[in-house]
């Protein structure tokens, strides 16, 4: 199989960043699940506060079409945070990583939402799906693969 479309130009590498040094991956699982944690908390302050005041803002009417705050903010949350100019949550700032796609470049906002959407379904769902990480020599879990991007230490 060539590495050339059918103009003959060549395709970009599907990984380019094969490469990494072993600091850019040192300590990244542990650095991302402390990393949820704070986002699971700001996420969750976020929403109970945009629940009170759409509330009271209603007089209590939106509270029966809220249940569903949660992971609108967390969409919203992940999607503007990731693809900001830090391209990293205040969680994953914190811990001293970001996110890219993986060819290197900053991730927009839609690759960034639905990595967000793939990590809700898999912790939601099928929490076990997590171990992929532990098999893969990039530490990306399932969901970074199918959206496309990669957690690094902060360079």
């Amino acid at each position: 199989m060539s590495n050339a479309n059918s103009w003959g130009a060549p395709r970009p590498a599907v990984y380019p960043l094969a490469p990494l040094p072993a600091s850019a991956l040192a300590g990244v699982r542990r650095r991302r699940i402390a990393a949820v944690l704070l986002d699971l908390i700001l996420v969750s302050i976020l929403s109970a506060v945009l629940f009170i005041v759409l509330g009271v803002l209603t007089l209590g009417i939106a509270w029966l079409f809220l249940p569903s705050l949660f992971p609108l903010v967390a969409f919203f949350y992940n999607g503007l945070t990731i693809s900001g100019w830090r391209r990293a949550t205040p969680g994953m700032k914190a811990m001293d990583l970001e996110m890219r796609l993986v060819d290197g470049s900053p991730t927009p906002f839609i690759h960034a939402s639905v990595h967000a959407v793939l990590f809700y379904l898999s912790l939601y769902l099928f929490a076990p799906i997590f171990l992929f990480s532990l098999f893969a020599s990039d530490k990306r879990c399932l969901h970074d693969v199918l959206a496309g991007v990669i957690v690094l230490r902060r360079v």
